[in-house]
Formats: C-alpha cells, sequence, structure tokens
C-alpha cells in the first residue's frame, strides 16, 4: 500500500505517500485558529519525522473559512516547514469562497524559498507535484 497513515483526528488526516514520497494532509469539517495550528504542527512534526520535501495539503473537504489562522500560517509555520526541509507545497483549494479566501490571506504573508501553488483540484496538484 502506497499510503500509510501517520495521523487521523476529527479536523485533519495526514498521510505519507510512499510512492511519490511527500505528505498528504486531508483537512476536513469547519476549521478555525486551535484546530488549524494543532493540524499545521503535526504536519511539521511528520514531516521531519518523514524527512520528506513535498506537501499535497487538500482543503476539498474544509468547509469554513479560518482567517484568523492566516497570519499565523503564513509568518510562523511555512517558515519551520521550510526549516524543517520542506521544498514544494501543493495546496487544494476548498470549494468554500471563505476558506478559499482564507487560504489566500494565508499566503499573502508567506515568504520564503518553498514553492507554493494553488489548484482546485486533486489531480492536477498531483501531477505538478510528481513533475518535480
Amino acid at each position: 500500500m502506497a499510503l500509510q497513515t501517520l495521523l487521523e483526528e476529527p479536523h485533519i488526516t495526514i498521510f505519507y505517500d510512499h510512492l511519490n514520497e511527500w505528505l498528504l494532509a486531508d483537512w476536513h469539517g469547519n476549521q478555525d485558529l486551535t484546530t488549524v495550528q494543532h493540524g499545521c504542527q503535526q504536519m511539521l512534526r511528520l514531516l521531519a519525522q518523514q524527512r520528506c520535501r513535498k506537501v499535497l495539503n487538500d482543503n476539498t473537504r474544509v468547509t469554513s473559512m479560518w482567517s484568523e489562522a492566516a497570519e499565523w500560517g503564513g509568518r510562523v509555520w511555512f517558515p519551520a516547514m521550510q526549516e524543517a526541509g520542506l521544498q514544494y507545497f501543493a495546496w487544494v483549494y476548498s470549494p468554500n469562497v471563505y476558506s478559499r479566501l482564507s487560504t489566500d490571506l494565508t499566503l499573502q504573508f508567506t515568504a520564503g524559498h518553498s514553492v507554493v501553488a494553488t489548484f482546485d483540484d486533486l489531480d492536477t496538484a498531483k501531477a505538478w507535484l510528481k513533475q518535480l
């Protein structure tokens, strides 16, 4: 099996894709500052543990705005991820317009050496990561 479940919680499930050597973060349900920070900290821990450099961040099933976490995500979490080895981050938008706005706001606070790209569907995001 290519996907190994590393973490399963009510707001996020994180897998390691052995075939592609990346983390897959599957966020689900309503998100807020607490759930985003917790999920992101777990993703950081697992990125370092697995020594991978790519993340497929799937927000397809996110159902709420989480903009209160945007600045923290961009200014604190992304730099920590880069320090842990992140090079490529494929972010799949939620169909929820408010979640999508939260993603865009986070990216406004993000600066650094990692390449972050946003996508409207999972297949396109996977294809992008695979060619890197």
